[in-house]
């Protein structure tokens, strides 16, 4: 593989608005072979044919790229990740528009890529239906993973319009499938007026630990980080980011916006505390919907801080582990 640093020169010797739209400067290729050695590809995943709601999330990727400055250390932990991860970005999975079948097998075709050459994938959502995809491809043959997974709403319903493949659907999915271990799988920020009893019957039968957003304002969320960090103990793990469990404050660029949620400072530091303790076998970030241009669209730009505190803990995991 040719050294992207070779190709591309420092990655921060130019500015934001300048060269390939790629994720924080980032080498950027879409050939399987180039992805030998690579610990990290960010993987975009334009579509948002199965919202229920607002659409617009397709352009998310573009504008969470768009949203991102060039890479450099992290002021909190004095980590850059570009010096101590390999990170590339590549590109979109070739969707389909109003066929989201073949586009979620798209997706779940390119993420497998980046799995089967021994990277971590970063998604960049897209509607969440596209968590069906993303963790199908990161889990083991014949075996399930753990998955911790930050949103408003649970994402298990049966069916959401009489339509069973929906963005509220994903998770029941993946469970009833057997690609989630509901007792390794972890919902935190939960509030507003969906789903219903019925979920949360199924939910409690399997086990599934919920963390609704009275409790992270109670226990605070360092608190909640350990105690999801206990659920999931060790092994292959999932993180799910929908950007609406932050308050509309923080993130008013999303397709079902509900008031009262988390903070940003607090999402940050819970993904990269998350990102630097578990085994974290791929990520996604979901359900922006651009409402500017670069770091004006605030909701692509916290979007593109989720995505950076996640390869700053990946970073930490592996300086720490020597």
């Amino acid at each position: 593989m040719i050294d992207p640093l070779e190709r591309w020169g420092d990655l921060g010797d130019k500015p934001d608005y300048a060269g390939l739209l790629t994720f924080s400067a980032l080498p950027y290729t879409q050939d399987p072979a180039e992805l030998v050695g690579v610990d990290v590809a960010i993987v975009g995943a334009p579509t948002d044919d199965l919202v229920s709601d607002r659409p617009g999330a397709r352009f998310a990727p573009r504008a969470i790229r768009a949203a991102s400055c060039p890479p450099g250390p992290h002021l909190e932990t004095g980590i850059d990740a570009t010096k101590v991860l390999r990170i590339v970005d590549f590109g979109d999975a070739p969707v389909i528009p109003a066929d989201p079948v073949r586009t979620h097998e798209a997706i779940e075709r390119t993420v497998a890529e980046v799995v089967a050459a021994g990277a971590v994938p970063i998604v960049l959502g897209g509607d969440h239906s596209i968590a069906e995809p993303d963790v199908r491809a990161c889990a083991p043959p014949n075996g399930a993973i753990g998955l911790v997974h930050f949103d408003t709403h649970t994402d298990t319903g049966t069916e959401v319009f009489g339509v069973e493949h929906s963005h509220g659907t994903p998770m029941y999915r993946l469970v009833e499938a057997g690609v989630v271990d509901p007792k390794r799988y972890v919902q935190i920020g939960l509030r507003g007026y969906w789903p219903g009893e019925r979920e949360f019957a199924w939910q409690r039968e399997r086990g599934i630990t919920s963390f609704f957003m009275h409790d992270v304002r109670s226990l605070g969320i360092d608190a909640v980080v350990e105690r999801a960090l206990d659920v999931v103990g060790p092994g292959p793990t999932f993180l799910s980011v929908d950007v609406d469990v932050l308050d509309p404050a923080f993130a008013p660029g999303t397709g079902t916006p509900e008031p009262g949620g988390m903070t940003s400072i607090d999402l940050l530091r819970a993904c990269r505390e998350l990102a630097a303790r578990l085994e974290l076998v791929g990520a996604d970030v979901v359900e922006v919907i651009p409402t500017g241009v670069g770091s004006t669209d605030i909701t692509a730009l916290v979007a593109e801080r989720i995505v950076r505190e996640i390869l700053t803990g990946l970073a930490l995991r592996r300086r720490n582990r020597g």
